[in-house]
């Protein structure tokens, strides 16, 4: 009888390891690795994609947004003096909103170039530095904003003591929503009614159910791993950034890992004609991988 559950325990182990396999076959090929674009960048980050499929990011040392244009494969600079954007999102309106932590501010910046600071203190005071975003359907935004002195702030002032996320309506009241120990990551989605915020120093991240415009559920732990960066793919699996690409499913367990040859993976986006291939921002470089999946709306 022993041996007959032990042959049944290590025939289901199979049966487990070959669904996982087959999943993740589903999604990657076998036969392709991140290939390389380009690595002119000082640190690359904000990777964010049009509504064409074209991916927008930023270098932030160098105060430049440039973005990778998957009908040519090539790197466009698209503007310079952008307020050290960090994390951006393009808004329902084609807008690019970026977290431009040189002042602690957001900005809207349209298509033609123009900007506007739509954000930059709460209650009075000046935020820490706007992280990452993420811009939902009613026409508000969910950003982090944590706290990373850079060396290039000027007369900067510690007034807010907490690091946390925050909630923008389209009208422009600003809630804050929970305070985490670094909030960095955040990526939300509409057709699964989540958002996800990674909680960088503390190795963990975590979801929250959308119950409606600026209303969230208690947050759930989804993954004992901080992220710098995040994205979906439709199936509701969550990509994660740091040491190379993790790849969680919706259950919060890890699937897959995409190996980068950088020292840090920073952020990452599904863009390109069909929205199915992963563009990697990785300090100096950044890469693109086709998929079998695409990402979600």
């Amino acid at each position: 009888m022993k041996n007959v559950l032990r042959a049944g325990c290590i025939g289901l182990v199979l049966v487990l390891l070959n669904c996982k396999s087959v999943n993740t076959n589903r999604m990657f090929y076998e036969d392709k690795k991140p290939e390389k674009v380009s690595d002119q960048f000082k640190f690359t980050e904000g990777a964010s994609a049009d509504k064409d499929g074209n991916v927008y990011f930023t270098d932030q040392p160098n105060d430049k947004i440039y973005y990778w244009d998957w009908k040519t494969n090539k790197i466009v600079e698209f503007m310079d003096k952008t307020g050290r954007a960090n994390g951006t999102h393009f808004d329902k309106d084609g807008n690019l909103i970026t977290c431009s932590d040189d002042k602690g501010e957001i900005w809207k910046i349209s298509k033609d170039k123009k900007v506007e600071v739509m954000l930059s203190h709460f209650e009075g005071k000046r935020l820490n530095g706007p992280n990452d975003i993420w811009n939902d359907k009613f026409g508000g935004m969910y950003f982090t904003d944590p706290l990373y002195e850079r060396e290039y702030w000027v007369d900067f002032k510690h007034e807010i003591p907490h690091k946390s996320l925050y909630y923008r309506s389209k009208e422009g009241k600003v809630t804050k929503v929970e305070t985490f120990i670094q909030p960095n990551g955040i990526i939300g989605s509409h057709k699964f009614n989540k958002l996800y915020v990674s909680d960088i120093d503390a190795g963990k991240t975590y979801v929250y159910d959308i119950l409606g415009e600026g209303k969230l559920s208690e947050k759930r732990l989804f993954c004992e791993m901080g992220s710098d960066g995040m994205t979906m793919d439709k199936h509701g699996n969550v990509y994660l950034t740091g040491k190379g690409v993790h790849v969680f499913n919706k259950e919060g367990k890890k699937i897959y890992h995409i190996s980068i040859d950088e020292e840090w993976t920073g952020n990452i986006a599904f863009g390109g004609k069909n929205k199915d291939v992963l563009f990697i921002t990785a300090s100096k470089s950044v890469y693109t991988l086709p998929t079998r999946v695409k990402g979600v709306k």
